[in-house]
């Protein structure tokens, strides 16, 4: 996350005057995404676009939405057992009606 292409100005003071752009803001873009909650979405956006939001505290909140991700993904993921994977891989006939 550290090197992804934000839509940040170039420091912070013309940051905080003028705010950034999430059109083109990768972190931000991902968010649109994997967050699901649109309220605290539409926050992160007029936030970030009045310039109250830097691009640090925005990327800091993208990870945080995808480590839960990953971290609900990896816990369903232990679930799974050899056995349930030969039953999902199982050949089955295919009953086409002509």
């Amino acid at each position: 996350m550290k090197y992804a292409f934000s839509g940040g100005r170039d420091t912070i003071e013309e940051h905080r005057k003028l705010g950034g752009n999430t059109q083109v803001d990768v972190s931000y873009q991902y968010l649109t995404f994997f967050l699901d909650d649109d309220e605290r979405l539409a926050t992160i956006k007029k936030n970030y676009e009045s310039g109250s939001m830097l691009t640090g505290e925005l990327k800091k909140e993208l990870v945080s939405v995808l480590q839960k991700l990953v971290g609900e993904h990896q816990e369903r993921r232990k679930a799974v057992t050899d056995e349930i994977v030969y039953q999902y891989m199982a050949p089955r006939p295919l009953n086409f009606k002509q």
